[in-house]
């Protein structure tokens, strides 16, 4: 028996046992006669009650023969002995009169109560709601947003930068809409489809688009809201979800950060059975192999944290496939900013393939939010169309911060600073395989920086040799170079240009062998890696004595990148003090105020400097 069944089965029971009522009240209404208290005292007094029983207001009673009309009992309203023998002696017929208190009760008690309920209920459904869980009757109900194929609204069109991860989706477009082509050959869908990629490239996004472009519902959940204060709630939600998902098939089931929900069972500082979080992600796992992919419901999710998944989740059967959404290169750059840039008006001039070159390790919420800075600077400065140069002022603002022209500088900070950018300028214009500088500043920017550095790659880089990682690390210390040859000394400035070559250094010696003298040997791991943020580490892995070979081996790479700069500036001395004094009366040098590069181009680098 279905829950619809049995709401109706209620209702007719509800019914009959109303009409019961009303029939047994009418039964006695008709059975009963209502006497005026006068002639009740005139049938006593002749001997027609038989029986009667006194109430402090009214006398209930039956009489000895029944009346002629067949009724048998009776009920009358007392009234006071005095008044009733003065009417009694000028013959007055008269009847007691119950004065009524309904409305006083109702006014009294169930009024309040019902005051007091309402105004409890209120507020408790507003704690509710604050804290997440609802009302008490939803807390296992599942809180997924259904959209159905007009609300969705998202195509593949819409989905730019990411063709491998759209190829692997399109396969559950098609099984969605012609599942019996699949069928006739004994393949079926994927249970579930696992999309991996860094924070804003476009997970959500493509997922929408399946669902768009296949047609059917598109129920859409993030993993933190299966998981509530009260034990069971969660793995009640995914039992609901997964029901609505079966009367709602063929659709497709979304669910955002599912590490949130999916993280490996045992880590943490919960190391119990019957923790929440792993009893919701039991009933996940029990649903998935529950659910048969041929009804026509696919599970998609999203994470950025693929390394903490439990294993049991990424086991065949369950998530089949996973999809990489890396993020793009510069074909697919620009293949975003088309799609972006139909929102905005672009100056004819504009060329979104240069914007693309700007702009390497951009995810597609990056470009988004470019597109929108570069409107507002053209806005800003009352241009009819957007131009290459809001574009360059939008990546400055995201990647460098704000300007902050109120932070003023003395002479001797304004100068240190402008030597020491220009330090980082010269040398990369003066080494093999460097970007060309694009901008060199010394207006303070963001939270920290007194200046900046910004170079603009040609082309994405995805392997580098050691010639251009110790080019990297003599750019790097270029500024504090600068700083020692002028001024005979140097200063805090350069403290997160010392923090990065030390990271590539030791990179060079402990993963990437780099070294002679220590071999071809890794002696650290990248662990916990986020994606397209390692964490360096692992666990020591070597001797005290082959330690302290790592230490020597990692100063000496520092030493000869700061000695290959120094060099470099001595030999451009006039090079250095000549734009040194154009900056400082400027403020802001471009490309075409600087010398002419000496070699090629490589990966991307603003190099900002920190407060003194």
């Amino acid at each position: 028996m279905d829950k619809k069944t049995q709401i109706n089965v209620w209702y007719l029971l509800v019914v009959f046992f109303l009409l019961m009522s009303v029939q047994l009240f009418w039964a006695n209404y008709k059975s009963t006669e209502t006497l005026p208290y006068s002639e009740f005292e005139a049938l006593l007094a002749d001997g027609e009650i038989a029986e009667v029983a006194v109430k402090p207001n009214s006398i209930e009673g039956r009489f000895r023969n029944p009346r002629p009309d067949g009724v048998q009992y009776f009920v009358t309203t007392r009234v006071e002995p005095d008044i009733a023998e003065q009417l009694r002696e000028h013959g007055v017929r008269f009847q007691g009169v119950v004065q009524d208190s309904i409305i006083r009760d109702i006014l009294s008690w169930v009024i309040p109560v019902v005051i007091f309920f309402a105004i409890w209920s209120f507020f408790f459904r507003r704690f509710a709601e604050k804290q997440g869980f609802g009302g008490l009757m939803t807390v296992g109900k599942s809180k997924a947003k259904v959209f159905v194929e007009t609300d969705t609204k998202v195509t593949f069109d819409d989905v730019a930068g990411v063709d491998e991860a759209k190829a692997e989706l399109a396969e559950i477009v098609s099984f969605l809409r012609e599942p019996e082509r699949y069928r006739s050959l004994g393949a079926r869908s994927p249970k579930g489809v696992l999309l991996v990629g860094p924070p804003g490239t476009g997970k959500t996004l493509l997922a929408r688009a399946v669902a768009g472009e296949a047609g059917v519902s598109f129920f859409s959940i993030s993993g933190s809201e299966f998981v509530e204060m009260f034990v069971g709630v969660g793995a009640a939600r995914v039992r609901d979800l997964f029901e609505q998902a079966r009367k709602a098939a063929p659709c497709i089931i979304f669910i955002d950060e599912l590490d949130a929900l999916g993280r490996a069972r045992g880590i943490g500082p919960s190391m119990g059975g019957a923790d929440e979080k792993e009893q919701t992600l039991n009933q996940l796992l029990a649903e998935l192999d529950g659910f048969d992919p041929s009804a026509g419901i696919v599970l998609l999710a999203a994470t950025n944290r693929p390394e903490i998944l439990d294993p049991a989740l990424l086991r065949a059967g369950r998530f089949d496939r996973q999809v990489l959404v890396d993020r793009p290169d510069k074909i697919g750059r620009a293949a975003i900013l088309r799609v972006h840039a139909r929102k905005i008006v672009l100056d004819p001039e504009t060329s979104l393939e240069k914007v693309a070159e700007l702009t390497p390790g951009f995810s597609g919420a990056d470009l988004a939010n470019l597109c929108n800075e570069a409107a507002i600077q053209a806005v800003r400065a009352d241009r009819e169309g957007v131009t290459l140069e809001d574009f360059t002022l939008a990546i400055e603002r995201i990647v460098a911060g704000l300007e902050k022209r109120n932070r003023l500088l003395n002479p001797l900070e304004r100068k240190t600073v402008a030597y020491h950018e220009l330090g980082h300028a010269l040398v990369a214009l003066s080494l093999p395989g460097q970007d060309p500088v694009h901008k060199v500043s010394i207006i303070p920017r963001g939270i920290g920086a007194l200046g900046y550095t910004l170079q603009r790659p040609t082309e994405d880089r995805f392997l580098m040799r050691r010639e251009e990682l110790t080019n990297k690390m003599a750019v790097l210390l270029g500024g504090r170079a600068a700083e020692d040859l002028v001024f005979g000394e140097i200063s805090t400035g350069a403290a997160d240009d010392l923090q990065r070559v030390t990271e590539i250094a030791r990179a060079m010696v402990t993963r990437y062998g780099m070294t002679d003298k220590l071999g071809q040997v890794a002696y650290e791991t990248e662990t916990g890696s986020f994606l397209g943020q390692p964490v360096e580490g692992g666990g020591r892995r070597f001797s005290e004595d082959t330690g302290r070979e790592i230490d020597l081996a990692v100063k000496t790479l520092v030493d000869d990148a700061f000695a290959t700069a120094a060099g470099i500036l001595k030999e451009r001395r006039d090079d250095l003090d000549r734009l040194a004094a154009l900056l400082l009366e400027r403020e802001t040098l471009t490309d075409a105020d600087l010398p002419e590069p000496t070699a090629g181009t490589n990966a991307p680098a603003i190099v900002p400097s920190p407060p003194a």
